[in-house]
């Protein structure tokens, strides 16, 4: 390698060598990966227009234009990568089933729920269930991801499904998208007197990304003007034939409100699933799969619900769950009951961890405690350290001036506490997206599951942040110490309030923007000298009104020739006048002395824009 010199600095060049780094690398690991010393990289990066120190974690974006400029292919390692290759230090082989093919076994298919919000997903579980979820949900919106159990008999044969249901609302878009990831069948629940809508377009995207079979039904069919045929007829131009039509996918008409077409829907999911699917795993492994959603419990600690995908999950096993870790004390099944074991497709809560994990973190069964430690700790830090990258201000030599300025810029500090680990995540995804523009930045430096605390009232008091709690309330003395100090909570049951409310805080806090507007004009017919005044205009109002003390400009043959004026003093004849109308003639004082005859007088005044 040369070592040429950049801005001074001498740095070796690659040729085109591939360099693997982490989400939120420093420079100096990236400086050990091509031994140098890492403050000629931060000299290099200065000279870029960049300023980072050695040890601080630096966005793909900044290691990228580093590894640019240096020659090297700078590879930042995807998390699903970091995550294989953190568990093969540890001989562990995740997403896999061990041993031979005779160790497979069926499962029952997995089959996630999606559609439009208010197309009655939820009545159809309940039909399916018979219970009633749909009055614990804020407006009749599921807020949180479930998986249920159920079985049918098909061919005389008894057969277990296993659900799951994902939220309605659009801005639940990445636990949706996550629902079809962990899922193998797709019931898309669509109104037959509504037919497609957004929502419908964006879950069957969301399925047919992943891959997946689909099944549509077609629900509420027996309300006033429902058209199943229409929906078959728009389900076409996405892909979707009905078998009646000629085509594969099985529509199948069903009312969750009278239960009709339920047991024909169950039966549709399993020959749809028999037919395309070969779904087996080894239920003599090791315990691997997701956890589909996570709360805490105040008697019951971290409470995860994990789909088992392969293995067996037993009570007493060391697991490890995205950041958490633990024994699994005890489990319970979807209806309450206390389960000793979980076979795959089964879905389970389990109690004995250490945290909350977020919703979609992977969990698996490893030999020990210590080993479940050692994992959890290694993903936590990796995954602060990309998040510290992700989110750290980038601060250009252009813009640091102005960025240390105070008030120069205007930031939303946002602490969010929420029931599931879903929902905080669901939240933090739609608030992030909230765009006002440049001058004004959200950041959310605090998230987490369960009740405020004195620690987050703290947090918000240090930083001036405003706590966001969903679903929950200040817990013990924080609301006290909260109120005390002045920090503002925000309570919300549905998601769409929290993001209208933020989104109206965020446009308050812009600056306001103003624009001119014309007040009068009025043309110079003569000039007066008059002692210890001065010059003044003898003027006819040509446009508008003229008034005493507004804003004025002189203008000489089209062109400005002073701005920052004012009317002084207005007269009509001999008397004071607070304003002169349009067509009247009057005496003009702006405090200028080089006015002439023909000149223009305009006045104006600056008025603030509302913002859409």
């Amino acid at each position: 390698m040369q070592a040429p010199s950049i801005g001074g600095v001498s740095v070796p060049r690659g040729n085109g060598q591939v360099i693997r780094l982490s989400r939120g690398a420093s420079l100096s690991d990236f400086a050990d990966k091509i031994g140098v010393n890492p403050a000629s990289l931060v000299q290099v990066l200065f000279h870029l227009g960049e300023m980072v120190t050695a040890t601080q974690s630096v966005n793909d974006e900044t290691l990228q234009l580093l590894g640019a400029e240096l020659n090297f292919n700078v590879q930042v390692v995807s998390p699903e990568e970091e995550d294989r290759e953190l568990l093969e230090t540890f001989d562990i082989e995740f997403g896999e089933d061990e041993g031979e093919e005779s160790d497979l076994q069926a499962r029952p298919p997995v089959v996630t729920v999606m559609g439009h919000v208010d197309h009655g997903k939820t009545k159809l579980l309940d039909a399916i269930r018979h219970t009633n979820l749909v009055a614990h949900e804020a407006g009749g919106i599921t807020q949180h991801i479930g998986a249920y159990q159920v079985t049918t008999d098909v061919d005389g044969q008894e057969r277990t499904i296993t659900f799951i249901d994902t939220p309605g609302h659009e801005a639940f878009t990445a636990m949706r998208a996550r629902g079809a990831e962990t899922t193998d069948l797709v019931i898309l629940v669509v109104a037959a007197d509504d037919g497609v809508k957004p929502q419908t377009t964006e879950a069957l995207n969301h399925a047919q990304a992943a891959g997946v079979p689909i099944v549509v039904a077609v629900n509420k069919v027996d309300k006033e003007g429902a058209d199943p045929a229409r929906v078959r007829a728009q389900l076409t131009e996405y892909g979707l034939v009905a078998e009646e039509f000629g085509g594969q996918s099985l529509f199948v008409d069903v009312s969750a409100r009278n239960g009709t077409g339920i047991k024909e829907l169950l039966e549709a999911v399993v020959l749809t699933a028999d037919a395309e699917l070969d779904l087996r795993a080894n239920p003599h492994q090791q315990a691997q799969g997701v956890a589909i959603e996570a709360h805490l419990d105040k008697g019951r600690g971290p409470v995860a619900t994990v789909l088992v995908q392969r293995g067996t999950l037993k009570v007493g096993d060391s697991i490890v769950c995205g950041e958490a870790h633990g024994r699994v004390r005890a489990m319970l099944g979807d209806s309450g009951e206390q389960v000793a074991e979980a076979s795959p497709s089964r879905p389970v809560q389990v109690l004995g961890l250490t945290a909350v994990p977020d919703a979609g973190d992977s969990f698996l069964v490893v030999d020990d405690d210590r080993v479940a430690r050692q994992i959890a700790e290694r993903r936590e830090a990796r995954e602060r350290t990309a998040q510290f990258a992700q989110r750290r201000p980038r601060v250009t030599l252009e813009d640091l001036e102005s960025a240390l300025k105070s008030g120069a810029r205007e930031e939303l500090l946002l602490i969010i506490k929420g029931d599931v680990s879903g929902s905080v995540e669901a939240l933090e995804d739609a608030l992030l997206k909230i765009d006002v523009g440049e001058d004004v930045v959200l950041r959310v430096i605090g998230r987490g599951v369960g009740a405020i605390t004195q620690d987050d009232v703290n947090l918000a008091i240090a930083s001036d942040a405003v706590i966001i709690g969903f679903n929950v309330r200040p817990a013990g003395r924080a609301g006290e110490l909260a109120q005390r100090e002045g920090v503002d909570i925000r309570y919300y049951s549905i998601i769409y309030q929290a993001i209208e409310e933020i989104e109206a805080a965020l446009k308050g806090m812009l600056k306001p923007e103003f624009e001119e507007a014309q007040l009068g004009t009025a043309e110079v017919r003569e000039v007066f000298r008059v002692p210890k005044i001065g010059n003044v205009a003898g003027c006819i109002v040509r446009s508008g009104t003229i008034t005493r003390n507004s804003r004025a400009r002189l203008v000489r043959d089209g062109v400005v020739v002073s701005e920052s004026l004012s009317i002084e003093s207005l007269r009509r004849f001999k008397d004071d006048a607070t304003e002169v109308r349009e067509g009247f003639e009057c005496g003009i004082g702006i405090g200028y002395g080089d006015v002439k005859v023909g000149d223009v007088i305009e006045t104006f005044e600056m008025r603030e824009k509302p913002r859409a």
